[in-house]
């Protein structure tokens, strides 16, 4: 067989739980996918045995509903009668399982900067009512550098579908204390997961070592792990706080919400980066402060975090100048800028302001109309014309809606000053 369907089939990449996995074209588009291949004879094994059908199901389910950058896009599902199979975004980069061994660890920099990522993916997929229930270095696939896809929801939980949080699925070691007592999942319980990879992922250690399932179901419900940094030295003892803090046995003592765990691990970004790098986590950060794009969400943020421009700009330089040309928009991500008219102070503007929204509208026809120069160091998101092009069509549409919000707050603003002054 080297065709499905509209799919010509290059290679086997995987084998999971679910099916095979192979690499193919859509003979269609010429785009690249990742097919989860299911025999369907295990839909017709007695019920103790369809857990990989249930699976497969499960996963089909959710085609065209997670849209995230850093989630695995699931494209299309499709069922006959001798077969069935799932499309899936493809993932050049591999998983992050060839990260976690001594010798072949990655910068605890970038390791962060995953962990950023994996926590907007998974907080997604939550607000969707999903749990993935099995979270684990395989299943966190690398598109390039730190950017990653979270993959392979076969085990989720669907809030939506009663059945979905009956069969007791995850891999024994990445399971939390609720999955091992087989009561109800919430977003903890991924959380919990989570830790366990990222132990893996900054100390190539397993935070058990014990020596059978038995054992190693006694240690996630008792044993406390080593704080990281015993493995590694060079690991901050705030990465040691989040990561226990992830992993404690009792849900109501890890982080409330992912929003929460992932602030405190940008924090820890910010400390350890290079001043003059921006990170994606910083950039995803400022962005988020933007009031301009509060009608936003978090994927629509990460596709704005992508089609910027990013720069630390120093002090006293001038960002735009009156009478010049340009159809830029700026979103000041931290710092302050003041704007002038004719070597006039007209205002002052901080983190989470923008600038240039007039001339980004026109396309550059019109001047620009004020002077616009940084007071202190500044990290600026620049957002050109050409940019919209990038976005999708949501993203679009939510963009255009509030630069047209912002219009008309300025106008009611500029209306009651004439009032005022008349």
């Amino acid at each position: 067989m080297d065709k499905i369907g509209k799919y010509q089939l290059v290679k086997v990449i995987g084998k999971g739980g679910s099916g095979t996995v192979y690499h193919a074209i859509d003979t269609y588009s010429g785009i690249e996918v990742a097919l989860k291949m299911l025999d369907m004879s295990d839909a017709h094994m007695p019920d103790q045995d369809q857990t990989k059908f249930m699976q497969f199901m499960t996963e089909a389910a959710l085609a065209g509903q997670l849209i995230h950058p850093h989630i695995a896009a699931i494209l299309e599902a499709a069922v006959t009668d001798n077969y069935g199979y799932i499309a899936i975004e493809y993932v050049p980069g591999g998983d992050l399982s060839k990260y976690t061994k001594v010798g072949s660890l990655i910068s605890q920099e970038d390791a962060i900067q995953i962990a950023f990522k994996s926590c907007g993916a998974l907080d997604y997929a939550f607000r969707q009512g999903i749990v993935h229930r099995d979270l684990k270095p395989q299943n966190i696939l690398i598109a390039e550098g730190t950017n990653i896809k979270v993959a392979d929801f076969g085990a989720a939980y669907l809030s939506k579908v009663q059945d979905s949080q009956l069969a007791s699925i995850g891999s024994p070691l990445f399971m939390s204390p609720e999955q091992v007592r087989n009561l109800p999942l919430g977003l903890h319980s991924d959380m919990y997961s989570l830790g366990v990879v990222l132990y893996l992922l900054f100390t190539g250690q397993r935070p058990y070592l014990s020596k059978s399932l038995e054992e190693l179901s006694k240690d996630i419900l008792k044993t406390d792990p080593v704080a990281p940094s015993l493995h590694r030295p060079e690991l901050s003892s705030d990465i040691d706080q989040i990561l226990i803090r992830m992993m404690a046995k009792n849900p109501v003592h890890r982080y409330p919400s992912w929003a929460e765990l992932a602030l405190d691990i940008a924090k820890i970004g910010r400390l350890s980066l290079h001043q003059s790098e921006i990170t994606d986590s910083e950039k995803f950060e400022a962005l988020n402060k933007v009031q301009l794009l509060d009608l936003l969400d978090d994927a629509e943020i990460w596709e704005l975090v992508q089609t910027c421009k990013w720069s630390r700009v120093p002090s006293r330089t001038v960002i735009v100048r009156e009478g010049e040309k340009g159809s830029s928009l700026f979103f000041i991500g931290s710092g302050q800028v003041k704007v002038t008219k004719q070597e006039r102070l007209l205002n002052l503007l901080d983190a989470g302001e923008c600038v240039g929204e007039m001339s980004y509208i026109k396309g550059g026809e019109i001047p620009r109309q004020a002077t616009v120069e940084s007071i202190r160091d500044v990290v600026l998101a620049e957002f050109d014309t050409t940019a919209m092009e990038k976005l999708s069509l949501r993203c679009r549409y939510q963009l255009s809606q509030a630069l047209l919000h912002a219009l008309v707050d300025r106008l009611i603003l500029a209306d009651e000053r004439l009032i005022k002054t008349g």
